[in-house]
């Protein structure tokens, strides 16, 4: 008898390495997003990217910004629009919760990773606060560091 060959549980799409380098990350919450038909296809040939989408609330719904996924190939007249603004799925309690965390100076919402729950597209929200210049040269200092030590040990 032949095993099905299904994908891991959460199969990660793509990670929005970006995210950690520029923000410092708080809180986080999983979102699902409304897709059109060739857009998850796109999404299955590794066409979706993260870096520079970002998500903001808007008459208490919340929507996905800048964020690409890429033309289907087969998908000719019927394709989507690469970067259009997409809606995300959350609990209004939590919407509520992010409205209010965001509204402090400097915090938005940065989406960090996409994944496969079950067959469909989730979404990894954090609050984020900005990191200054001197933050960033800071961590990179000190992983320099680390990878010295590392290897003359």
């Amino acid at each position: 008898m032949k095993e099905d060959k299904k994908s891991p549980q959460n199969a990660t799409i793509t990670v929005n390495r970006k995210a950690r380098h520029d923000y410092h990350l708080r809180d986080r919450y999983e979102a699902g997003i409304v897709l059109q038909g060739t857009e998850v296809k796109a999404i299955r040939n590794g066409q979706f990217n993260l870096t520079d989408s970002y998500a903001q609330i808007t008459d208490g719904e919340v929507f996905l910004v800048d964020a690409f996924i890429g033309l289907y190939d087969q998908g000719n007249r019927m394709n989507h629009e690469p970067k259009r603004t997409r809606k995300l799925l959350l609990h209004r309690s939590e919407i509520k919760k992010l409205e209010r965390l965001i509204q402090s100076k400097g915090m938005t919402l940065i989406p960090t990773r996409a994944y496969f729950n079950g067959g469909k597209v989730k979404l990894e929200l954090a609050v984020a606060e900005g990191k200054r210049f001197y933050d960033k040269r800071d961590k990179i200092e000190r992983e320099h560091a680390n990878r010295e030590i590392r290897t003359y040990s």
